[in-house]
């Protein structure tokens, strides 16, 4: 599955009181997902309007009207490195059909070595597989690809980079009109930047933005959008709360969907470990 990779969650304490993961504070925490800690995350992605323009001489097909995404993180910290396997379940609906069902629910392992790891930033790598999803809405069969990640954190800003690169099930949001039988899933590389204001808790950054690179027709999609949020941060956990928009910028050459308007509310509770 391409990465929506988008990721991928009382008594409170001042802004940079209590850190962990060495020099990173527990607000910039709160947004990565590459920090050490248990992560629960509830996710509804609305997108009511696709591009029509024409692919091959042929109107351009929609892609699925919305999705409920169930998202938990369980760390495993050891010596050498931190494994951070992440289980991901999505219910889709096509409004145009009437059809919903389970997507392919996606396991993936991010490993980060220590040496990876330079406090307020680090690095990684790791496996991912999707297991089979209802027909009317997903690929049923098994995929399987790897997944990377860097990330930092400087002052007030945390931008990185995701990418992911999948063979065989893939997300029905990026089928073209007449798909290949080829194994291999569009590249996807997600850009990401945030900026939080002081010590409110309130972060401006960019939207899920999952850039896609199709091997098998060379196109190139690229959606632009951003994300308004806050984070609440207590003794034991922190909460956060965003909400986005989404658009496609680069979707020419691309023949699958193309959103025109996408919305997604997101609600992450997360617990450092050792907290």
């Amino acid at each position: 599955m391409i990465l929506t990779f988008a990721t991928g969650l009382i008594g409170q304490s001042s802004s940079d009181t209590t850190r962990s993961d060495s020099e990173q504070s527990r607000e910039s925490q709160a947004m990565d997902a590459t920090a050490t800690q248990w992560s629960f995350q509830t996710a509804f992605q609305y997108m009511p309007d696709y591009f029509s323009d024409d692919v091959k001489g042929v109107p351009r097909k929609p892609g699925l009207d919305n999705y409920l995404q169930l998202r938990v993180v369980a760390p495993i910290p050891l010596k050498k490195l931190t494994i951070l396997p992440r289980l991901t379940f999505r219910h889709y609906e096509d409004v145009a059909t009437g059809k919903t069902g389970m997507g392919n629910t996606e396991l993936f392992a991010l490993i980060i070595p220590k040496f990876a790891d330079w406090g307020n930033g680090r690095a990684g790598i790791g496996p991912l597989v999707t297991a089979p999803g209802n027909p009317d809405v997903a690929k049923n069969e098994w995929g399987y690809g790897f997944a990377a990640a860097i990330v930092n954190n400087t002052g007030q800003w945390f931008y990185g980079l995701l990418f992911t690169q999948s063979f065989r099930a893939i997300d029905p949001k990026t089928l073209g009109p007449d798909p290949t039988t080829s194994d291999v899933n569009p590249l996807g590389i997600a850009p990401f930047i945030n900026y939080r204001f002081g010590s409110s808790g309130v972060y401006l950054g960019t939207a899920d933005l999952v850039a896609l690179y199709d091997w098998n027709t060379s196109g190139f999609y690229l959606p632009i959008g951003a994300r308004l949020g806050k984070v609440w941060v207590f003794y034991k956990a922190s909460l956060n709360i965003y909400g986005e928009y989404r658009t496609s910028a680069v979707y020419k050459s691309w023949e699958g969907p193309a959103v025109q308007n996408s919305y997604r509310f997101n609600v992450s509770y997360t617990v450092p470990v050792g907290k």
